[in-house]
Formats: C-alpha cells, sequence, structure tokens
C-alpha cells in the first residue's frame, strides 16, 4: 500500500517533510514545538541508538578482513593527512569572509539578551585525547553515554567524551586480532561479518522514519524559536552560511577537480548524509547514512570506509571547528571596534586548526572552539553568549559542512589508492537500499 511512497527517492522524502516542517511550525507557532518536539526526540533516539553498535561492528569487520590488504595504519596517516589539509582550509575560508563581509560591523546588540545558561568551558588538548583514547573499560565506552541539550532546548543523548573513538579503538584491536589468529577466527570473522549486516538492516528501518523526524524537528524550531532573534545577528547569520556554502562548493569542489572527479556527483551522492546532519545538527545522527552514503553512492571500499567514516564523525569538524570560530573571532573584533593584527589572525588560525583535533565527543564542540580561539587572541569573550542564544540555527549548516567533509575525505583517499570505483561513483545516486525497506 505504500509502496508509491518508497519509489520516492530518499532524499525528496526528506526535502518534503522539511518544507511541511517550515509550513507546520509557521501555522501552528509555539504550540508547534509543544506537540511535535517529542516526535523529534523519538527521531533523535532512535538515530543515536544506532551510532555506537553500527560502528563497533563495522569496525570490526573492517579490520577483520584487511588481510592481504592494504596497511589500515597507511590508510590511517593519509586520511589523518587530508582532514589537517581541509581544516587549514575550513580556518582560511572563516577568515576570509569574515574579513570580507564584516559581520560585526555596525551590529547593535543592545535588545538581544545574553544566553542565560551560557559558561565558557574547557576544551582537552591534544595530549588528553591521545591518552583518553584507550578506554580502561571498554564496555563502559560501549554503555557510557550523557544526556545533553541543543540552544533550542531539545534534550539528546550524545557519546560522551571520547565515547566514539574509544569504541573505534577497541574494535579495531578486536579486528586485529582476528588477523593475527588467523583461521582460528574464521567464525568469529563470520559472527562479526553477520553482526554488521545486521547493523545495516537495523540502520535501514531507523532511517526510515527520517522524513518524519525532520518534519517534527524542523517544525518544532519554527513554532518555538521564531526568527526574531536572528534580525540583530541576521549579518553573522548569513556570513556563516556563506563561508560553510564556499567550503562546500569551491573548496570541497576544487579538491574532487584535482581528483578528477565530478563534484556535482560527490554532492548528489552525499545529499541524504547531510540533510540529515543538518536538520539533526548531530554528526553522530548522520553517522549511520553518511556511511551508506560513502559505500553506495560514491563507490569506497566499504572496509575502509568502516574505519575512515566514523573517525571523521568524531575529529573532523571543519564547519564547527574551523570556520565558525575564526569567523566569529573577526566578528567579535569588529563588533567591539578591534583591529586584529597578523599576528592574532595567525593565532586564530593556529588555535582552530589545532584545537577542533581536541574536541572529540565533547558535547558543544562550537562554543568551545570558539571560546579557545578567542582566549588565544585575547579577544573578549561575553560576546560568545550572544551568539550562544541563536546557536540551533548556526548548528544547521556548521554540522552540514562537518558532514560533508566526513564524506569528502574518504572519497579522496579512496582516489589516490585505489579503493574507489568509479562506476558507481560516475552513476546515478542510489536510494541507499531504502526503496523496499518497508516490505522486507
Amino acid at each position: 500500500m505504500l509502496q508509491w511512497w518508497f519509489r520516492i527517492r530518499f532524499w525528496q522524502r526528506v526535502l518534503l517533510g522539511f518544507v511541511l516542517g517550515i509550513a507546520a511550525g509557521w501555522a501552528l507557532g509555539p504550540q508547534a514545538e509543544r506537540w511535535l518536539a517529542p516526535v523529534g526526540q523519538v527521531y533523535v533516539n532512535l538515530i543515536q541508538m544506532i551510532a555506537i553498535p553500527l560502528v563497533l561492528f563495522a569496525v570490526i569487520n573492517a579490520v577483520g578482513s584487511l588481510h592481504g590488504k592494504r596497511s589500515v595504519a597507511a590508510l590511517g596517516g593519509r586520511t589523518l593527512l587530508w582532514f589537517a589539509i581541509t581544516a587549514v582550509l575550513a580556518v582560511a575560508v572563516g577568515l576570509a569572509t569574515g574579513w570580507l563581509l564584516r559581520p560585526g560591523a555596525g551590529v547593535d546588540l543592545a535588545d538581544l539578551k545574553l544566553a542565560a545558561d551560557y559558561r565558557p568551558r574547557e576544551v582537552p588538548g591534544p595530549l588528553d585525547v591521545l591518552l583518553n583514547l584507550v578506554p580502561a573499560n571498554p564496555f563502559r565506552a560501549l554503555s557510557a553515554s550523557a544526556t545533553g541539550k541543543t540552544a533550542d532546548g531539545l534534550a539528546v543523548l550524545v557519546p560522551s567524551n571520547y565515547t566514539i573513538l574509544q569504541v573505534i579503538f577497541f574494535a579495531a584491536l578486536l579486528g586485529a586480532a582476528l588477523v593475527r589468529i588467523g583461521e582460528q577466527g574464521r567464525q568469529l570473522r563470520a559472527l562479526a561479518a553477520e553482526a554488521n549486516a545486521l547493523m545495516i538492516q537495523v540502520t535501514r528501518f531507523v532511517l526510515e522514519f527520517t522524513p518524519l523526524g525532520t518534519f517534527a524537528l524542523i517544525a518544532a524550531l519554527v513554532g518555538g524559536y521564531g526568527f526574531a532573534k536572528l534580525l540583530p545577528l541576521g549579518q553573522f547569520v548569513v556570513a556563516l552560511y556563506v563561508a560553510c556554502a564556499v567550503q562546500i562548493v569551491v573548496v570541497y569542489g576544487g579538491l574532487l577537480l584535482a581528483h578528477g572527479l565530478n563534484p556535482l556527483k560527490f554532492l548528489r551522492g552525499a545529499l541524504p548524509a547531510m540533510q540529515v546532519g543538518f536538520v539533526a545538527s548531530s554528526s553522530f545522527a548522520a553517522l549511520p547514512l553518511s556511511l551508506r552514503s560513502v559505500v553506495h553512492n560514491h563507490g569506497v571500499d566499504r572496509d575502509y570506509a568502516a574505519f575512515a567514516v566514523p573517525l571523521g564523525a568524531s575529529i573532523k569538524m571543519d564547519g564547527c571547528g574551523a570556520i565558525y570560530p575564526a569567523l566569529a573571532a573577526v566578528f567579535i573584533a569588529q563588533y567591539a571596534g578591534l583591529d586584529l593584527s597578523p599576528a592574532q589572525y595567525l593565532v586564530i588560525a593556529l588555535a582552530s586548526v589545532l584545537g577542533s583535533f581536541g574536541t572529540a565527543g565533547v558535547p558543544g564542540t562550537a562554543v568551545i572552539m570558539a571560546t579557545v580561539v578567542l582566549s588565544a587572541a585575547g579577544l573578549p569573550l561575553a560576546a560568545i553568549g550572544y551568539l550562544y542564544a541563536i546557536d540551533r540555527i548556526l548548528d544547521m549548516m556548521r554540522t552540514m559542512t562537518n558532514v560533508t567533509g566526513q564524506m569528502l575525505v574518504p572519497v579522496l583517499v579512496a582516489r589516490e589508492t585505489g579503493l574507489l570505483d568509479r562506476r558507481i561513483y560516475d552513476a546515478a545516486p542510489s536510494n541507499l537500499g531504502l526503496e523496499h525497506a518497508g516490505g522486507d
């Protein structure tokens, strides 16, 4: 009976939910948040529910099946190098956008109250990340989570500090052990493959709720938040969206062209995961769809993708960790009437690039990173509270940029190492195996 619905492409279903959500939020006003926020809450919980088990079994299966294939260490090193390169380019885009558009010039924030719940927080350094990479108790890492809230008050379950990185480390260790014991681990490797297939099917079921979740989240956001708060900070919102668009279209597109790949085909294939990232404002929420997009639409080797995409969702934050802190620093300097020196620009760039690798698994990444960058550059911290007041609107575009970059790097590395199937990449994007999920 619902076959007509599943014949519609997945991204089109999500887009329809997005448009209807805006209309419902506008029509219902504050009541939309009261009635539909719980539906969005259920969707976010569902998609967060599958993130850790999906990563665990995918990485065990990926590493365990690497016998006779290219070294995972070599692939990991190349992946981290591209993470760093694209982060540097993202910081440059943020600084250039702030310098050209001058979003803080002439802004009057007198009528906008500082966010009452804003508190500057400390960010862990690279050494802390390294020390916490190895879980003292892997079972605790698998089960640990923390309850957080988005800027508009929606409660979400998020992985606790370093959880995903710890899960990746533990799963990779198990997979390496399966390779090492050889034939003795044959049944365990088969079990890992079956568990991975099981989680992929569960993911398909959960992702079918994305159009409904999109409708509920957007309706609650528009109805409960409104657009009035955007007016005093409209210039900054526009500047951030422009910077992220430049990063996605110009920077990512240029890198794809340099590798002989069509950027439009990449964006079409990445669109479903980008939509989820935009709506849910969470790289972890988009992780299952990012992984499927990279494999099914971009043709990246499944085993490498199972390693690289979860790693990217943990530490690669071009929107939150690079563009936003750099742009926020320029905005606040302009708002305060301060002229940034070349040395301060350099400090902002270095703090953004280096600090972004120390925010793995920490809720509120963008605000934390902005605080770190402002402190490093000697800029006033109080103005971050104004930006925090509209953080949900900003976070949607930042996260979509994060998710796009998390898919881009595996594609680039796969292209360089012969792990990219050009026939899949050049073909029309699939519906990610979701066409008949309702009838399976």
